[in-house]
């Protein structure tokens, strides 16, 4: 009997290959090899501990990173398709922002009152994601908290309603999963002591009768989504179903909340004003700032009244909303920048285009070896997957990922001169990404797949 394929590639080809490339991978990296062994005063060896999924056998350090290109301390020179997992969706240090940087820099970094920046970026990002009013955090984490904790206070309701395999950052209410139609806690998480069913409701994504039967109990505040399931094997949304949500969250009372910290991809003003959705509430962070960890929060005017009635009802004291480095004038000042000069109809315009063109090198590369896997593009966000699609929902998602296949293929691409996202297969393109560093990349791509669907070979 012969062995199982994993995602149509032979087993022993692939640990071959991958043991291969990472023999590759450290051959030339000196001086990263010998920074690693100084790591140890960090935990576990990492600044931050999703470091370690970068799947090479040791981190290369980088240099220098500006527009689609990074220089790690060994000379190599990559380009990045990467962009800090959306990040430097706009590339590394664009101008605009770098410039604003320095300006305010020098007039002082934290001061706990607004500026002309702030008012000004007010404007702009109402003129790029719509009529809301503004709140600016940290993290789309802390933006997607605070958001939820409006929902509760205007409905008087504990439950969030989530899809099943969904991100949204590290927010604890939010860590739940649907496992035989029951909601439980994500397996894994770390320290966690407390039900979270019992503020949350998992339901499966494209899935609108499960949404209306969690709805029609009484106890979801909001609905909180990603127009598009990203960080795992892209899942997009069927035809009707974001026009479902919200007629359902109308229908029932529910907070709609949109979370675009991912699909800001999609085009000018996000996978929001592209298909023209209406939430209540919306959420991006990342790149909004042009890579200074920025997010911003809004609320329509209606959901603002109706905050403002649940805010003046509450007693004094903490809100348990904001922390005290958020809106600072670095953020502004950069924030303002972005939207203005670098968030524009032209760039996005250009990252699509090139998006195109990798996507159908991609195709074809997988079509060439007859592989069973498919080809996923929003926007400026392509990724692979090493499964037939399309993916309908969580669950599929799920069982979409190969860590194998994946591991051995990025430090492949990576020992070739490209740089993707080490969580999935996604790669992003800016707007200095050059087509020759696209067409690198299906290069690239290519020469991997024909090497690992090459049965024949020795």
């Amino acid at each position: 009997m012969g062995k199982d394929l994993i995602a149509g590639i032979d087993p022993d080809r692939l640990t071959a290959f991958a043991a291969r490339e990472a023999k590759r991978f450290a051959a030339g990296r000196v001086k990263s090899r010998a920074a690693a062994k100084g790591a140890g005063v960090f935990l576990d060896n990492v600044p931050l501990h999703w470091m370690k999924d970068w799947p090479m056998p040791f981190l290369p350090l980088v240099q220098d990173a500006k527009d689609a290109r990074i220089v790690d301390i060994d000379g190599f020179e990559l380009d990045d398709f990467c962009l800090g997992d959306t990040g430097s969706m706009f590339g590394h240090s664009p101008e605009p922002v770098a410039k604003a940087l320095r300006a305010q820099a020098r007039r002082g970094l934290t001061f706990m009152l607004p500026t002309e920046d702030a008012l000004a970026a007010g404007h702009l990002l109402t003129h790029r994601f719509g009529d809301f009013r503004w709140q600016i955090a940290t993290t789309a984490t802390d933006a997607n908290r605070f958001s939820i904790r409006v929902a509760r206070a205007v409905t008087g309701r504990p439950k969030i309603l989530v899809f099943h395999g969904c991100y949204h950052g590290t927010v604890d209410d939010v860590m739940v999963e649907l496992v035989d139609g029951v909601t439980r806690n994500r397996v894994g998480l770390l320290g966690q002591v407390a039900d979270l069913s019992l503020g949350a409701v998992a339901c499966e994504f494209n899935d609108l009768a499960g949404v209306e039967a969690a709805l029609a109990k009484g106890d979801v505040a909001a609905i909180l989504t990603e127009p598009v399931m990203t960080n795992s094997c892209m899942v997009l949304p069927q035809e009707g179903f974001h026009a479902g949500l919200r007629a359902l969250a109308t229908k029932y009372g529910a907070v709609l909340i949109i979370d675009e910290t991912h699909t800001i991809s999609t085009g000018l003003g996000g996978y929001t004003r592209v298909h023209d959705l209406s939430p209540d509430m919306f959420v991006v962070g990342k790149c909004v700032a042009g890579g200074l960890p920025t997010a911003v929060w809004g609320m329509t005017p209606q959901m603002a009244d109706r905050y403002a009635i649940a805010n003046a009802q509450r007693p004094s004291g903490h809100s348990g909303m904001g922390t005290t480095l958020s809106a600072n004038p670095l953020q502004f000042s950069c924030l303002r920048a972005t939207l203005g000069e670098v968030m524009t109809r032209k760039n996005y315009a250009h990252m699509e285009s090139l998006a195109e063109r990798l996507s159908v090198g991609l195709t074809a590369a997988i079509n060439k070896v007859g592989a069973p896997w498919h080809v996923v593009r929003v926007g400026a966000r392509v990724e692979f997957i090493c499964a037939s699609g399309p993916l309908n929902n969580g669950t599929e998602a799920a069982q979409a990922h190969q860590p194998q296949v994946e591991s051995a293929l990025h430090t492949a691409l990576l020992n070739r001169g490209s740089l993707i996202a080490p969580f999935h297969n996604m790669m992003l393109i800016c707007p200095k990404t050059k087509t020759r560093q696209v067409d690198r990349l299906i290069a690239a791509f290519d020469e991997v797949l024909t090497d690992l669907f090459n049965r024949d070979a020795k």
